[in-house]
């Protein structure tokens, strides 16, 4: 029988998976035996193609794979990867999967995918994705898939730590101008960055080299602000909850849940901006929704659907 890509030179002897989530910011890699039992941990840089580049993407697998150090073969991979919803992007991966040894059983899905998986085991409900970008994805019941959001920080990522740290960034442009409130936002962030504010931020800004992540780190002050009262930072964390909300209601709505279902809250945004899951639950007018936070990594639903290949 001729098997199919995905499925080629899979047996029952297999004993090694790698469920591999790859963001802008960071990238987790778990190896686990046939059971699911974790037997590994790795962690690299940011590796999306559009935003570091397929040599800079392979040089950041490498290092994943080095570092779990699998017994053996590898039998199938699973990657969770932002961007690669195109067929030409994935291709792109699988060949720099494939000059990294990796031949067997490989399946490659968007990141909100396998964060869905690792948050919601019933396989159904919304993510809302909001790390160094945003997006909102869900599977309802009959296996309808969609989504919104997540065309990068140019075209959408509203409500993302990205997101989050250029407004602040705007805020305190604004409030120097005279065009905006005044803000301690600009204490914190001249503070933050060691150079005056707005004026250094010119430099900072515009230099090519800067990742997106560094931007998306400043999302941290905001929620520091908003404790300590900043009626700027409040409000800005209100916009953001309030676009996280939006992208799960376009969402929700073409979808059909019969009942209620899980609403998945991943991403570094929530972990550096903690009240935006309140926040986000006061905006979302979903009645039917059971907000419920991703503790573990999304990498551990990589390694769920990594195993199914081993069938």
């Amino acid at each position: 029988m001729h098997a199919s890509p995905v499925d080629e030179g899979v047996h029952l002897s297999m004993s090694h998976v790698v469920g591999i989530d790859a963001g802008g910011t960071k990238t987790v890699g778990l190896l686990a035996d046939r059971d699911g039992r974790v037997l590994a941990e790795a962690r690299a840089g940011g590796a999306n193609l559009h935003v570091h580049g397929e040599l800079g993407v392979e040089k950041v697998f490498h290092e994943i794979i080095e570092t779990l150090a699998a017994p053996g073969s590898i039998d199938a991979l699973c990657l969770g990867m932002a961007g690669v919803d195109r067929a030409e992007d994935e291709g792109v991966v699988r060949d720099v999967l494939r000059r990294l040894g990796l031949r067997r059983a490989v399946r490659i899905v968007h990141d909100a995918a396998v964060a869905l998986v690792a948050g919601a085991p019933e396989r159904t409900g919304i993510v809302v994705v909001a790390g160094t970008g945003s997006i909102a994805y869900g599977v309802d019941p009959a296996g309808h898939e969609v989504r919104s959001g997540g065309w990068g920080y140019l075209l959408a990522d509203e409500g993302s730590a990205f997101w989050i740290g250029h407004q602040t960034m705007r805020r305190c442009v604004q409030a120097a101008d005279g065009r905006g409130p005044a803000t301690t936002l600009s204490e914190r962030l001249a503070k933050r960055l060691q150079r005056d504010v707005p004026d250094g931020l010119i430099a900072w800004v515009y230099d090519q080299e800067l990742p997106k992540y560094r931007i998306a780190e400043l999302a941290v002050l905001v929620q520091e602000a908003a404790d300590a009262g900043d009626p700027v930072a409040r409000a800005l964390l209100d916009e953001a909850a309030q676009h996280l909300a939006e992208a799960a209601r376009a969402v929700a709505r073409r979808l059909d849940f019969p009942g209620p279902f899980p609403l998945v809250l991943a991403g570094g945004a929530f972990r550096a901006c903690p009240s935006l899951h309140a926040r986000l639950e006061s905006d979302l007018d979903l009645p039917r929704a059971r907000l419920r936070p991703l503790d573990g990594e999304p990498a551990q639903g990589a390694v769920t659907l990594a195993l199914e290949l081993l069938g």
